[in-house]
């Protein structure tokens, strides 16, 4: 590492969210509350697919790995914010703060391309019914979930090496509640011209790229919605998608605030908020807007919760 990044920064200050001091016991109770929520949700969303024959299908096995990535997602951050608000010393170390910005950046890209499998998926459910047995075999839906992950950790390795060719020799306050890629630039004190373009690079087309996939899967899905001729088969073949087309709706609508947003010392603040609905509201909602609007989500979870309150 020493050929790399000559530094002499050896850990991290995390600013995070400008609150008086008295408000810290307030927000920490807060996040806890949303991170239990998280945990519970996601733990719980995984294990009911697992235990439910009727939820062994490609779009369920889907569903659990997005839950798991929500689970991971949350988790990389939340315990230390959750620290810090306690804390008078918010420091991360250096490796800390790498390892954290590289699994940060790896399930974002996962989350973007396992919501990208499962829009195909539904494509295929109801726009080709008759071959989806075949196309969707346990072979192909493991390929689709592992590309993801493997594609996702590649681009955050070669995010954190293009990171560790930088010098950091001065300050070391960074402007955020975790180890972000705009904050940590702004400490450099070496050329950051090739980070930076790659940052942005990947982050266009990763976005770009997935929603294009999302929109096309989705004009393909309506028009064959539309072309079914009863109300209650419309209305069936809606309600098999409807539950992923919220969560896209919410994940990338927060996205596109973000990198929409000017980059001004206003638009700092306001992306710290931003950040906290994507990276804390978004994983605890996903499992309920599952089960408030997916029907076999929402009978299995019943059927086992009118089991436990039976054998009590």
């Amino acid at each position: 590492m020493s050929n790399w990044n000559h530094t002499e920064v050896t850990e991290f200050i995390l600013l995070g969210l400008k609150v008086q001091a008295e408000l810290r016991p307030i927000l920490f109770v807060m996040f806890l509350t949303i991170y239990i929520i998280t945990v519970v949700g996601n733990v719980g969303m995984i294990v009911l697919i697992r235990i439910t024959p009727r939820l062994h299908s490609p779009m369920y096995f889907f569903l659990s790995h997005l839950s798991f990535v929500d689970l991971c997602y949350a988790t990389s951050i939340s315990p230390q914010m959750l620290v810090h608000f306690l804390s008078e010393k918010k420091t991360i170390s250096f490796i800390g703060c790498f390892i954290q910005f590289t699994v940060f950046i790896s399930l974002a890209i996962t989350e973007h391309y396992l919501l990208t499998v499962m829009a195909y998926d539904r494509y295929l459910a109801i726009c080709s019914p008759l071959l989806y047995g075949s196309k969707m075999s346990r072979g192909v839906c493991i390929g689709l979930v592992m590309a993801p992950y493997v594609y996702g950790f590649l681009n955050g390795l070669i995010q954190m090496v293009l990171m560790l060719r930088l010098s950091f020799c001065g300050s070391n306050e960074v402007n955020h509640f975790y180890c972000a890629d705009p904050p940590l630039l702004v400490l450099s004190c070496s050329d950051t011209f090739v980070k930076e373009t790659a940052m942005f690079v990947v982050a266009g087309f990763n976005l770009i790229c997935s929603l294009l996939i999302i929109l096309i899967s989705y004009g393909y899905i309506f028009a064959a919605i539309l072309r079914i001729r009863s109300a209650e088969g419309r209305l069936k073949a809606f309600s098999t998608c409807g539950s992923h087309l919220t969560v896209v709706t919410i994940f990338y609508g927060t996205l596109l605030c973000m990198h929409l947003t000017p980059p001004t010392e206003q638009s700092v603040e306001q992306g710290k908020i931003i950040a906290i609905f994507y990276i804390f509201v978004c994983p605890m909602l996903n499992p309920f807007i599952y089960i408030m609007r997916n029907n076999d989500v929402r009978d299995a979870t019943k059927r086992v919760l009118k089991f436990q309150l039976l054998t009590k």
